[in-house]
């Protein structure tokens, strides 16, 4: 399809409107004495509405987690940060109001809301870097907590076994001692003599004839066989008792002991690997990251935590306070369009030259000089005498010679 040039007259009307769209701008900066760049001031609010969102998300998270499924509670707990998110939403225009406003009374006024909004920011954002290491944190916490049990455990197994072992022997004489009365008891019912039976016979009251036999005990027989029945019930009971502690003391091994150890170690290893923080401080202080100290972690912490808070406060403000430039000279003439007419200029230069002539202790010069000076004729300012013009020979001269 043909194509049709653009119009000249709609083009330089364009470029019209543009020029006095640019100098109205130009006029309205300089009435106000600052300039305000807006693609800056929408970055600062860009950064401004991250941080808010950010907050205002980590705190629903905090509350949903801490609020133990309270429905009132986590509803408490999103006040505060919506309070948080409105004074955080004030640091841009207070960093334009100290670059833009003439009173040092406001200026100073919108500076101190600064470092108060601020130090809402850093608490909200520091908040979000505490919950971001927080796991991690917690992982290796537990696991050192488990490292130091299994290392108590290591450390107290030699006085278990010596315990063990005692209560071992401890019933094992025991029962040596029971065997032994046992045996005596035995030895000495044995060794009593045996049952004595004899007839008796006589007669009884009435007459008649009686013939029995009577047998009589040794009285020591009863009370050894008392004797040699709890002997066995002792020896049953101890006997139960070491098998019980020999089965504890077959339990506490050494051995077993060191390997949980390194299996409690190499979990906590595993886990200070993965937390940044640990691997950071260690960096830092020249150790290995499980020899850490947590007085170390924790005063890494507050560089991680408080610093990145700090920046993330100020870089919008910064921003903001960047975007405004203001004039060094508000009634500067050039910027307020004052041109020099071309009528006045003559008597521009009569000025100057008198001044000149004074300062040289030259005459003043003469009224048609001033007069031409006056009409604009252009002062000459070499005053070296002219030299003489060649007189033109005529032709016809020439020739007769």
């Amino acid at each position: 399809m043909p194509r049709n040039p653009p119009s000249r007259d709609v083009q330089r009307e364009r470029r019209a409107w543009i020029r006095e769209k640019e100098h109205w701008r130009h006029e309205r900066h300089v009435e106000r004495g600052y300039r305000i760049k807006w693609g800056y001031v929408g970055i600062a609010y860009f950064v401004e509405a991250m941080v808010i969102g950010a907050s205002l998300w980590g705190a629903w998270l905090f509350a949903g987690y801490y609020s133990d499924g309270d429905e009132r509670a986590f509803y408490f707990m999103l006040l505060a940060p919506l309070v948080y998110a409105a004074v955080e939403l004030c640091r841009v225009p207070l960093g334009i109001l100290a670059r833009t406003q003439r009173s040092y009374l406001v200026r100073s006024l919108a500076i101190i809301g600064i470092i108060f909004a601020a130090g809402v920011t850093t608490k909200s954002v520091s908040q979000l870097g505490e919950m971001m290491f927080h796991p991690r944190l917690m992982d290796a916490a537990k696991a050192k907590t488990a490292l130091k049990d299994a290392q108590a455990d290591r450390a107290s197994i030699d006085t278990r076994i010596a315990a063990a072992d005692a209560r071992v022997a401890q019933y094992t004489t025991e029962l040596d001692q029971i065997e032994k009365r046992a045996a005596d008891n035995a030895s000495q019912l044995a060794g009593l003599p045996a049952q004595r039976c004899e007839r008796i016979s006589g007669t009884n009251s009435r007459g008649q004839r009686y013939s029995n036999l009577k047998c009589v005990t040794d009285p020591r027989t009863a009370t050894l066989n008392a004797s040699v029945a709890k002997a066995g019930t002792d020896r049953a009971l101890v006997v139960k008792s070491l098998e019980d502690a020999r089965k504890a003391r077959a339990e506490l091994d050494r051995g077993a002991a060191d390997r949980k150890v390194a299996d409690a170690e190499q979990i906590y290893r595993n886990s200070v690997n993965r937390s940044q923080l640990h691997s950071f401080t260690a960096m830092v202080y020249g150790v290995d990251p499980i020899e850490v100290t947590d007085a170390q972690v924790h005063a890494f912490l507050r560089i991680f935590v408080f610093v990145p808070a700090l920046c993330a406060a100020f870089a919008s403000t910064i921003l903001a306070l960047c975007s405004v430039s203001v004039r060094k000279t508000f009634m500067d003439e050039d910027d307020l369009g004052a041109t020099v007419d071309p009528a006045a200029t003559p008597y521009m230069l009569d000025s100057i030259t008198d001044a000149i002539r004074e300062e040289m202790g030259l005459q003043q010069p003469k009224p048609a000089a001033r007069e031409a000076a006056a009409s604009g004729a252009v002062i000459p300012m070499d005053r070296r005498p002219a030299q003489s013009a060649p007189i033109p020979v005529p032709a016809s001269a020439g020739a007769g010679a």
